[in-house]
């Protein structure tokens, strides 16, 4: 049984800290270590890629398509699936990341853990975040569920290599 599932809702973009209120060219520097690179789309325009639509995050093969008005946590959630995935399906990627329950819990965890190398981010906000847009959680906050209840997805990570039993993220890519 899935420890949580996504469910997009609209949200003002004063509730969750988008894209255009961190320091785009940090961000970039992130993703790069992942070898991914941010492409930036206009404020009119679609964006390629996303699973959701709207505002959410696009990933099409090693590139994450957002707005200024683009979630970072659609954005880092995003990464995560890219850095969680095994070559096989990060070669044939597009818009669609699969992986099961583990999988996506793990992308979770990590997508939280990537939030405190977001300067004007941190875990806390992520987890608010997360909470404010959507994410559902079976102890009822992604905080509690982060403390409390993600010994599997940690454990997931760890034994794919993606943090060290601290918790540092390793900046590799799962194999």
């Amino acid at each position: 049984m899935p420890v949580q599932v996504m469910l997009p809702m609209v949200v003002t973009q004063t509730t969750v800290l988008v894209l255009d209120e961190v320091i785009i060219e940090q961000l970039q520097q992130l993703l790069l270590q992942f070898n991914l690179q941010l492409q930036l789309v206009a404020e009119d325009h679609i964006i390629p890629g996303s699973y959701w639509g709207d505002c959410e995050a696009g990933l099409i093969g090693s590139h994450i398509y957002a707005r200024l008005d683009t979630p970072v946590h659609s954005i880092l959630h995003e990464v995560s699936h890219y850095v969680c995935m095994d070559d096989v399906r990060r070669d044939a990627l597009y818009r669609d990341a699969g992986g099961d329950d583990d999988e996506e819990n793990a992308v979770c965890y990590l997508q939280i853990l990537l939030a405190d190398h977001v300067i004007g981010l941190d875990r806390g906000r992520m987890q608010r975040d997360m909470d404010a847009w959507g994410y559902t959680f079976r102890l009822g906050s992604a905080r509690a569920w982060f403390e409390n209840e993600a010994l599997d997805a940690r454990t997931w990570l760890m034994e794919a290599g993606l943090v060290s039993a601290d918790d540092s993220i390793t900046w590799q890519l799962r194999r």
